[in-house]
């Protein structure tokens, strides 16, 4: 069965898209269909990592929103970035949203109906035989993300070992519980490599009473590919895209 995965955190920051990215094309990689859908409307930039600008996008999730386009028009195969076999079945999907001006002016000052998105994920899933959709939410609590969390099978929460990400990350923990979400996972970014990584891993999952199912390293590489690329891809053998491999890997196996 297709399943539908949300990655949130409460602050941005947290190097959630990046984290998106990475664990969708790995996914793909394993010979699955993928879609990454942008539900960051008011400050969209997955596109930035698939290599994609304004003027590449003919179609966004703002377009199907507004009623221009039908949902499957915004979504883009990017499959080439993952340079797998041309037999292997692997497919990946992207859903951008605007990099208007306008359009983001427009969102924050009309919003959106909730419900015609939450139509265009069941209506991506069925006509691009996904097996799984990535859906990049906004940061914090609104509309929108409580939507995604109360249709995910799975709910990944990115948090940095931070007070004030450790307090926020309660508040996300708390309402995906009131929503039954099916499976929740806590991925921990940026961790400094002088910590302990299993004494973080043992007090985050004693805190949330959750799985902790990644603790990605801080990476000065990850930086300075600057949003450029997908980073496993390029450097798979490297700590961060090893630690994306196994949190791939748990959500699959789940």
């Amino acid at each position: 069965m297709p399943k539908i995965v949300s990655i949130h955190s409460f602050r941005g920051g947290t190097g959630k898209s990046n984290i998106t990215a990475n664990v969708a094309a790995a996914i793909a990689q394993t010979g699955r269909r993928v879609g990454i859908v942008d539900t960051d409307i008011q400050s969209p930039g997955i596109h930035a990592l698939f290599g994609f600008d304004e003027s590449r996008i003919q179609h966004s999730l703002n377009d199907y929103l507004w009623g221009r386009c039908g949902i499957k028009e915004t979504a883009y195969d990017v499959t080439s970035i993952l340079k797998t076999n041309p037999l292997s079945k692997a497919k990946i999907f992207l859903i951008p949203s605007s990099l208007k001006v306008g359009e983001i002016a427009r969102v924050l000052r009309e919003g959106y109906s909730v419900d015609l998105l939450n139509q265009g994920f069941k209506e991506l899933v069925e006509s691009l035989k996904l097996d799984y959709l990535m859906i990049d939410t906004h940061p914090g609590i609104n509309e929108e993300t409580l939507l995604s969390i109360a249709i995910s099978d799975q709910l990944l929460i990115i948090l940095r070992p931070d007070r004030q990400d450790f307090q926020g990350t309660a508040v996300a923990v708390d309402i995906a519980r009131k929503l039954h979400v099916p499976q929740l996972f806590l991925v921990v970014n940026r961790a400094l490599v002088a910590y302990d990584f299993e004494a973080l891993r043992d007090r985050i999952q004693a805190t949330y009473n959750a799985d902790v199912i990644g603790i990605i390293p801080n990476s000065d590489d990850v930086m300075q590919l600057a949003s450029s690329d997908i980073f496993c891809l390029r450097f798979p053998n490297h700590p961060f895209s090893q630690e994306i491999m196994k949190i791939s890997k748990h959500l699959i196996s789940h």
